[in-house]
């Protein structure tokens, strides 16, 4: 890394998405909304911070991972951390996350998200956790998701109804 990069990875690193002073703050929902428990949350929120570094330091369009994705999401929510204090003060640039147009995109997000991770590499010199950063074949398989609310609704996998 640069000089400049290096100042830049501290000032996102030292940046708190957390509220101190809320009882429920942004890795506590982060976590109840995907069933994670707090230590992943946090990890999660850590390789959204690389990959949000990555977007800055790159001259072409990065796909994240949905673990990623879903901590980016969260933190479009909560407008003044991301617009004002993120990409305001701490990035000094406006980081937009636009719509997926449909299928006919599938193969340009794979190829981005294939570069991300070798990007990944190069910068932070180590594989990104296959946990959060799966295969490109595992990231774009299983997106057909909704919102439940599992107070009203059961929920039953159906692979306990596949034959073997």
């Amino acid at each position: 890394m640069t000089e400049k990069e290096k100042y830049l990875w501290k000032k996102i690193t030292d940046f708190e998405l957390d509220d101190p002073e809320s009882d429920y703050n942004f890795t506590d929902r982060l976590c109840r909304e995907n069933e994670w428990n707090y230590e992943y949350g946090i990890r999660a929120v850590l390789e959204y911070k690389k990959f949000i570094f990555l977007i800055c330091i790159s001259e072409i369009p990065l796909t994240p991972s949905d673990q990623v994705d879903q901590v980016w999401h969260l933190h479009l929510l909560y407008t003044q951390s991301y617009w004002k204090e993120m990409c305001q003060e701490i990035l000094n640039t406006e980081i937009h996350h636009g719509p997926t147009k449909g299928k006919s995109e599938r193969q340009t997000f794979s190829n981005q998200y294939e570069i991300t991770k070798e990007r990944y590499r190069q910068v932070f010199k180590t594989e990104p956790p296959l946990d959060i950063w799966p295969t490109s074949e595992n990231r774009f398989h299983y997106i057909h998701f909704v919102r439940i609310n599992k107070q009203k609704n059961w929920i039953v996998p159906k692979t306990i109804f596949e034959k073997k």
